[in-house]
């Protein structure tokens, strides 16, 4: 977190809570001519009455007044113009449509995504499937015949059997059929996976459209997921019938007893593991989960392993032999763990379509528009066959004519002509342009609704207003203490020098002991550690004799104590040797002292930062006192009574 972003977090001033007593709009203080609404004072206040650690902070009064200084500053902020400089406003924009995208999304729809994927990463699911391959832009007339192709495929399924046509009706090309084994969530597009997961095991799915095309699938188990697994192993290649298979195997298992003898895994991988990229690592590999890799024997061995460090048995896959020895294994991790990264995730799947369809359709509501069939088909019957993709709309054409109105902006044919002039283009083959126009106003609606929701945001919806205030005020503040107070005390080195000069007492060590402390809930210990300290035994020696089973525990601090350490006994004669035993809430004490170290004196360049710091205490107090004689506050008694009122009955 930079130290920007930290002090505008610091200075966050509104939390939005209700206020029923004191109407939102009674004004609780002036400065000049500004006014201060009580509902803020009384946001700051229950906000921040938790930090506060001096009670007398808690008072009204008291509190009021720090609330003054406050937006004296921010006051001060606007006179010196900070609120319009380029950097700010950069920041603030920047700022404003991070937090708007989490005021946006239809929450609802965002929670549901997140339970069904992680109901998903927890179950996996064996699937074979068969695809008709069709691209995404494919003319009507492919659509229908892909369409017709993977019914009679399905039809034939029911009769003959899935993983008979499955085989058959594979080519490569135009047809895919294949045993996809076990996946989970994430793991194929959410179209897929969604069919998957809603199929019961044994049956056949209903054809359904990709961006790959049309498919079925047949479900053929599903199970817990087993979570991710970190394995290393040592691979010996094979190819089917291949003349040197049988010396592989005799060479597997020749390494196999070599590890049970007690042999190094990582070193008969460095020396004998035929798979390159990770010999030289000890054989270790990646993090995976089911049907990552798609090895089923391989994955099958690796999760079955139980402890860290144990080893299978050789293992033949279509790759060759592998002996496989487990690192880590982890189940699939509670909900709400995962829940973060679930979310990230979802935003970067497809699915993520389906939040934002669920805000268009709630935006559309909210702001009583929708779609205009009139304009669509107007603007279809313009789309004329050219050489070029892009459209081209003829100097005639309709622009003054309202399309929608969000607001108190009308948007006109013109707008949406400009739109399409500039981002759509053409689909190949097109004869009926209704669906291309169509998908291209809903998006120039789309993006119109949710650029006039986030900037109308701030006036319905008051946890988002007082958040942005709070950072908007926060940022001027930073800007404002940076120019007035910190870069000055930072870079005026003689001037704090002399103030270090005039508070000398401020910067000096106290007098300090160089002692042992040994402390302990029991005196009978304790007084063991004396008589071995007075016979002049060694610390070590000490501790050995002073620690084991049988006796209490005994804790040992060696180092520089002073008066100001919570320890430290205040009845305690700072004079070489052994004390008394003292006691401290429900503990014992005794020193060993060996030096005494006198009072000293810091010099500036030890303490700059300490000295700084209260120069800038200092500096800013008389700053404020000179924005107090600048600015003129007017406080409303009355409004005032009422907010104590109403505080103090909460």
């Amino acid at each position: 977190m930079s130290v920007r972003l930290f002090f505008v977090l610091i200075f966050s001033v509104f939390f939005f809570s209700a206020t029923a007593q004191v109407s939102n709009e009674a004004i609780l203080f002036t400065i000049d001519s500004t006014p201060v609404k009580a509902s803020e004072f009384i946001r700051l206040y229950n906000k921040n009455l938790n930090l506060v650690q001096d009670e007398s902070e808690k008072e009204v009064e008291n509190y009021l007044q720090r609330f003054i200084d406050y937006k004296l500053k921010l006051q001060e902020a606007k006179t010196e113009g900070l609120d319009k400089k380029t950097s700010y406003l950069r920041e603030l924009r920047t700022y404003t449509e991070q937090l708007a995208k989490n005021y946006i999304t239809d929450s609802k729809v965002t929670d549901a995504l997140v339970k069904e994927a992680y109901d998903r990463v927890s179950q996996e699911v064996n699937v074979d499937h068969i695809l008709v391959r069709l691209a995404e832009d494919a003319s009507p007339q492919d659509t229908l015949a892909a369409y017709n192709k993977i019914m009679d495929i399905r039809d034939r399924t029911l009769k003959e059997g899935f993983d008979k046509v499955r085989k058959e009706v594979h080519n490569g090309k135009t047809i895919y059929g294949e045993a996809l084994g076990y996946f989970s969530g994430f793991k194929m597009v959410y179209p897929f996976e969604t069919v998957a997961y809603n199929t019961p095991v044994g049956n056949i799915s209903q054809p359904f459209r990709t961006q790959f095309g049309y498919h079925i699938l047949k479900v053929l188990d599903k199970r817990p997921a087993r979570g991710k697994v970190t394995v290393a192993h040592i691979m010996l290649l094979t190819k089917d019938n291949d003349s040197v298979s049988a010396v592989q195997e005799l060479k597997i298992n020749d390494i196999y007893k070599k590890l049970t003898n007690g042999a190094s895994f990582d070193a008969l991988a460095k020396q004998y593991s035929e798979d390159k990229n990770t010999a030289a690592n000890g054989g270790k590999l990646a993090e995976f989960t089911s049907g990552q890799l798609s090895v089923p024997k391989f994955e099958d061995a690796a999760f079955a392993l139980k402890n860290p460090g144990d080893i299978s048995e050789p293992v033949k896959s279509k790759f060759g032999w592998h002996i496989i020895k487990l690192i880590r294994k982890e189940p699939v991790e509670p909900f709400e763990s995962m829940k973060p990264e679930l979310v990230e995730k979802i935003k970067r799947d497809s699915r993520s379509k389906l939040i934002d369809d669920a805000l268009y359709a709630k935006l559309r509501k909210q702001y009583d528009v929708d779609n205009n069939p009139v304009a669509v088909q107007y603007f279809s019957k313009l789309i004329k066959p050219s050489n070029s993709k892009k459209v081209v709309l003829p100097d005639n054409y309709i622009k003054v004519k309202p399309l929608f109105t969000l607001g108190d902006r009308t948007y006109t044919y013109r707008d949406f002509g400009m739109y399409l002039e500039t981002y759509a283009l053409i689909p190949e083959n097109t004869q009926d342009a209704t669906p291309f126009i169509q998908e291209f106003y809903d998006k120039f609606l789309n993006t119109k609704l949710v650029a006039y929701h986030k900037s109308n945001l701030e006036h319905i919806n008051p946890e988002y207003a007082a958040i942005l205030q709070e950072y908007r005020d926060g940022l001027l503040l930073f800007d404002l203490m940076d120019k007035k107070i910190w870069n000055l005390s930072s870079s005026d080195s003689t001037e704090m020098k002399a103030y270090y000069e005039k508070h000398l007492d401020k910067y000096r060590t106290p007098e300090q002991i160089d002692a042992t402390m040994a402390q302990s809930t029991n005196t009978t210990v304790l007084k063991k550690v004396v008589r071995l300290w007075k016979s002049g035994m060694d610390l070590e020696h000490v501790k050995a004799l002073t620690s084991n089973p049988n006796t209490p525990d005994v804790i040992f601090k060696t180092g520089l104590f002073s008066k100001d350490d919570p320890i430290f006994p205040e009845n305690l004669k700072m004079n070489p040797g052994i004390s008394k035993i003292f006691k401290k809430d429900e503990s014992f004490f005794i020193f060993k002292i060996n030096e005494v170290k006198p009072e000293t004196q810091k010099p500036f360049d030890e303490v700059r930062g300490l000295v700084q710091s209260d120069f800038q205490a200092v500096k800013e107090k008389e700053w404020l006192e000179s924005l107090k004689k600048k600015y003129k506050v007017s406080i409303n008694q009355d409004v005032l009574q009422a907010v104590k009122t109403q505080l103090q009955s909460q």
